[in-house]
């Protein structure tokens, strides 16, 4: 059985571990079926085969796709550098992938579509979210009800469908919730793997990066609290389904 690579772009390590753990937990994975590396600590391998992987899971993160180079980090502009470097042999051969959150920044960017914070982007908080006719006939979304609610919390998003794309979910605030490029390279602009407790951890880490006023942290926690939030994790478990 092949493991699944797990590439986490989180530089807090509290919050790296809270969503490999996530990851684990929705997806129904033990740690001997995954290769975890965190790219803010440890560069991808010379001789990375992806073949040798059933799939590729990457985590969010705080860095933007669209920010100017002088505005990231030396940590950053690796971390983007070192996925982006994948992304011609996964479409290029159609295998399997699944880019959350910071995940479709980078596939859209890779397909050439226009990925910005001009609109579209989410505060901290849930987001309705739509079964498009593409993925009613998608297996990622099967079990899932026609419209569900989803953490989000992104400050740029996809302008447009890239080419060549299947457009799966959608939402009034951002249309372009989740894609899939090829019949095996999929991306969420949400986060399939959250759930209320992990959704606390990042507010209390990520309170002074930007997403909200740090004066709002209470009332995203109650915000957190008071949200039904289960359909999507089980995108990640048919993922891990169908390719495992």
């Amino acid at each position: 059985m092949k493991p699944f690579l797990i590439l986490q772009l989180r530089p807090e390590t509290d919050a790296a571990d809270n969503e490999f753990e996530a990851f684990l937990s929705k997806g129904a994975l033990t740690p001997d079926r995954v290769h975890r590396i965190r790219l803010d600590q440890d560069p991808l391998p010379d001789d990375l085969d992806l073949s040798r992987y059933a799939g590729t899971i990457v985590g969010g993160g705080p860095g933007c796709v669209s920010d100017p180079p002088e505005k990231k980090s030396k940590v950053e502009a690796r971390i983007e550098a070192s996925v982006l470097s994948l992304m011609p042999r996964i479409t290029g051969a159609d295998l399997p992938f699944l880019g959350c959150c910071y995940g479709i920044g980078i596939l859209a960017h890779h397909l050439g579509a226009e990925v910005s914070k001009a609109r579209y982007g989410e505060p901290v908080g849930t987001s309705l979210c739509h079964v498009t006719p593409d993925g009613a006939a998608d297996p990622l979304l099967t079990g899932l009800p026609t419209s569900f609610e989803a953490f989000v919390g992104h400050k740029e998003a996809a302008q447009e469908l890239p080419p060549d794309t299947a457009h799966l979910l959608a939402s009034d605030a951002c249309p372009f919730q989740m894609i899939r490029h090829g019949q095996n390279v999929y991306a969420t602009q949400f986060h399939p793997e959250a759930d209320a407790a992990g959704f606390h951890v990042r507010i209390d880490i990520y309170r002074h990066r930007g997403y909200f006023r740090p004066e709002e942290a209470d009332d995203l926690h109650a915000m957190v609290d008071a949200a039904r939030v289960d359909a999507p994790e089980l995108i990640l478990r048919n993922f891990v389904t169908r390719y495992g």
